[in-house]
């Protein structure tokens, strides 16, 4: 998010999401400062945004999203607007970001209103956006995620370092775990060897790993102790009665083929969250959450968000 003045203009902040690119922003995990990016890269998205935004004769606020890859950097898309990450970005950096671009709307400059064009300098604390879903309440909705945004809201945490900002980010939204210290995997072939990782780091929290076949049989072979369960359509004790069960604390779930809800992976995702389970669709967001889990402290530092820009 930016404003410019036609001149001039002002970045607060660049985000970067969790998730890889092909779910909304909106339904991603934003961290700011950018944790990942080269120097380089961020001095592209500086100068791709000063670009862009004279080009289409921006007054007011301006959102891009870019993909960085191997330090190249792309543009996804342009928004001559405001965005929801606008109080977000406002609130972690102290930069006014709505009342500035109303002022330059009628006349004001960037410079003086006293703030020195370019990036802003980025804070010394991480500030994480989660965001929060309403599944439950949606009856028969898809609740995989991907370019359509579905998220109802979002939660903020904030802290000095990046596992604690997490770990309270996931708190706000809701994730509490564990409860049973079980868990279910069943993911698609292309996140087979990602997901060896993520089970291996759950394993290592104490977790019970329960796995359908194919995904059993991967684990297994590459040093997971995955406990194959039957899928919903074979006889009991299936993974179906695993989740009615109020058993499990957490699915892991990749859809594999679109969205037919009549596929053992809708009903999996659809019973999962209408019977109180976690149930995570992107491997990124898994490995985040086995992150904070891993450097959980009860002892959490108490920020005042009114007071955040002078930490």
């Amino acid at each position: 998010d930016a404003v410019c003045d036609g001149t001039d203009i002002l970045i607060p902040g660049i985000m970067e999401h969790i998730e890889r690119t092909g779910v909304h922003s909106g339904d991603s995990i934003s961290v700011y400062p950018a944790p990942s990016i080269s120097q380089k890269v961020k001095d592209t998205i500086v100068e791709y945004t000063k670009r862009l935004a004279k080009a289409l004769h921006v007054v007011g606020l301006i959102n891009i999203q870019f993909i960085a890859m191997n330090e190249e950097v792309y543009v996804i898309e342009v928004n001559p607007r405001s965005s929801r990450t606008v109080p977000y970005i406002s609130k972690v950096t102290g930069i006014p970001i709505v009342d500035l671009a109303t002022r330059v709307i009628i006349g004001e400059t960037i410079r003086g209103m006293g703030y020195e064009p370019g990036l802003a300098p980025e804070a010394d604390y991480v500030a994480i956006k989660v965001p929060v879903f309403s599944f439950e309440k949606l009856r028969g909705a898809e609740i995989s995620l991907g370019p359509e945004m579905k998220s109802t809201g979002e939660c903020l945490g904030i802290a000095k370092s990046f596992n604690e900002a997490l770990y309270k980010a996931f708190l706000g939204a809701g994730i509490q775990l564990p409860k049973h210290k079980q868990m279910i995997i069943t993911v698609k072939d292309a996140d087979k060897p990602e997901a060896v990782g993520v089970a291996k780091r759950f394993e290592a929290l104490g977790y019970r790993i329960y796995a359908t076949r194919s995904t059993a049989k991967y684990l297994q072979e590459h040093g997971v102790n995955a406990l194959r369960v039957n899928k919903i359509s074979q006889e009991s004790p299936n993974v179906m009665d695993l989740i009615l069960g109020h058993k499990i604390d957490l699915v892991i779930d990749t859809p594999t083929q679109g969205r037919d809800k009549s596929r053992d992976g809708f009903l999996i995702r659809r019973n999962a969250i209408e019977t109180g389970v976690h149930c995570l669709t992107s491997m990124d967001t898994a490995n985040a959450l086995a992150l904070s889990l891993e450097t959980a402290s009860d002892k959490l530092t108490m920020i005042d968000i009114a007071k955040v820009k002078n930490m």
